[in-house]
């Protein structure tokens, strides 16, 4: 398959994957936005499309598992709900003198103990935390996926275990 006979079967599929998109989001205008991240991620993996007979099926895996990912993404950004009559907490812009003396300690001995860590668990961790993913870490690291995994899991644990007196 060509790539102009690619783009020209994807186009096929654009008010399958609106239908899709929306009824994964709800909203039109976040449903653009997948279509479009979709289309994106379509054409940069085409050489991976190997099965030229079920298009629609790897689109919408595609589509679903990019919905999947921002979601999980969203969720790990935290949220702040504030139950006062004129929302004033959430508009109020926290400043430096806001801030617990001891979550300010915390932290930075948090921070004191990743940066201790051994560059090959301490830079994937950071990473991690950063919101890369397992595949995006063991691409850039040059490593495989599982020892990327294992050295964050082995990062957590070091770093759970030295930082035990904090868990209250």
């Amino acid at each position: 398959m060509t790539a102009q006979e690619f783009q020209f079967d994807l186009l096929k599929l654009d008010d399958n994957l609106k239908r899709f998109a929306y009824s994964l989001t709800s909203d039109k205008e976040e449903a653009k936005d997948l279509i479009q991240e979709t289309y994106l991620k379509a054409l940069m993996y085409r050489e991976k499309f190997v099965h030229y007979d079920n298009l629609k099926a790897w689109t919408f895996t595609i589509m679903k598992n990019t919905f999947i990912n921002n979601y999980r993404r969203a969720s790990r950004q935290s949220a702040n709900t504030d139950q006062t009559k004129e929302y004033y907490y959430v508009n109020h812009p926290m400043t430096q003198g806001d801030e617990d003396p001891n979550s300010a300690f915390a932290s930075k001995e948090i921070s004191t103990k990743i940066s201790q860590l051994e560059d090959e668990f301490r830079v994937p961790f950071q990473l991690h935390h950063e919101g890369y993913k397992y595949k995006e870490i063991a691409e850039t690291l040059n490593l495989n996926i599982g020892t990327v995994k294992s050295r964050i899991f082995f990062s957590r644990k070091k770093l759970m275990e030295q930082l035990k007196d904090y868990e209250a």
